[in-house]
């Protein structure tokens, strides 16, 4: 796996797949009319400020609501790298391992990394080191078959190139 390294768009706890791309935008299946819209209810500026490789930090039940599978296309979309969050809702967490987009579990992290703070993540080891303020923080690095789906961009495609096709 590999590293990621950006600044960080931060938001609170429960945020829901509603929020994370509104149900008016669900009738279209593309990825970036879906990241034209990615957070645009609580953070009109995201899209027009998000870069490729930035981070996005959460707080408890991140993906909350629906089960969509395009809130976390939509994150990824946008140019987002990955998500930290205290807590995911599981359908979130599973729908975003799905897709191959990684996303951490890390409470202190979560506490302690503000918006626009610099941060980098080792996917390897899990260590989220938060560049600006010179900190550590250790989240739990995924397990190898996980690793295996992010690296292939999605379990359909872990299981296409187990299956040698």
């Amino acid at each position: 796996m590999e590293k990621a390294k950006g600044r960080v768009f931060k938001y609170g706890d429960n945020v829901d797949t509603d929020v994370i791309i509104p149900a008016r935008y669900l009738n279209t299946s593309d990825h970036k009319e879906l990241a034209a819209h990615c957070m645009e209810d609580i953070d009109k500026d995201f899209i027009h400020k998000v870069q490729p490789g930035d981070i996005m930090v959460g707080g408890l039940n991140f993906g909350c609501g629906s089960s969509r599978e395009h809130a976390p296309v939509a994150i990824r979309a946008s140019g987002i790298s990955c998500v930290i969050a205290k807590t995911y809702a599981r359908i979130f967490y599973r729908n975003s391992i799905n897709i191959g987009f990684p996303i951490l579990e890390c409470e202190e992290a979560c506490d302690k990394i503000a918006a626009g703070d610099e941060v980098e993540v080792d996917f390897d080891t899990g260590v989220i080191t938060n560049l600006t303020k010179g900190e550590r923080y250790q989240a739990q690095p995924f397990p190898e078959f996980m690793k295996e789906i992010i690296a292939a961009e999605g379990l359909l495609n872990s299981i296409k190139k187990k299956q040698g096709k």
